[in-house]
């Protein structure tokens, strides 16, 4: 069995990174109580095949799932609605080029790239193209300028203000 795992250098990850992962779970688990929907940390794994059979397994920084019932242990086998990446530099570009493929690939309906550095959210939303090929484009960039603009697209109904998000990153 070839599971096809990356190994990705995480001894770079600063504690900035894990605050902006705390707030968002935090923020967003109050407001999926009673829902069907669940939000989690980078401590579950997500396992898919791809269109060419490989198969191939993420940890996402936070992730939002309402199928949680499709899993294997600690292993989802069903797609999550909404993934967030906290980019650092061991993993930014894997974060940008072969997460993001293998999220559009999954059909993911919304993809946060989050840069605590620069305090931006780049927020990109699942389409179709001509060809009915799922595709992300980039809906919004968020940063302190247009901040009151921060939403889920997909979960209009959770609110997480962009001060939320960053509080407490300038430890």
């Amino acid at each position: 069995m070839d599971l096809n795992l990356q190994i990705t250098d995480m001894t770079g990850a600063r504690p900035e990174h894990s605050t902006v992962i705390v707030n968002f779970v935090a923020a967003v688990r109050k407001q999926l109580r009673n829902s069907t929907c669940y939000v989690f940390s980078d401590n579950v794994q997500y396992r898919w095949h791809t269109k060419n059979g490989e198969e191939k397994t993420v940890i996402p920084d936070a992730s939002i799932n309402c199928r949680v019932k499709s899993r294997r242990g600690n292993t989802f086998i069903d797609a999550p609605r909404f993934v967030m990446e906290v980019l650092s530099e061991p993993t930014e570009k894997f974060d940008r080029t072969e997460k993001k493929e293998i999220y559009r690939e999954q059909e993911i309906d919304e993809y946060w790239i989050v840069d605590w550095r620069k305090k931006q959210v780049e927020i990109y939303n699942l389409d179709y193209d001509e060809e009915q090929k799922p595709q992300y484009y980039l809906w919004k960039v968020i940063s302190e300028e247009n901040k009151d603009e921060l939403k889920i697209v997909h979960f209009p109904h959770i609110a997480i203000t962009f001060d939320e998000l960053f509080e407490e990153v300038d430890l």
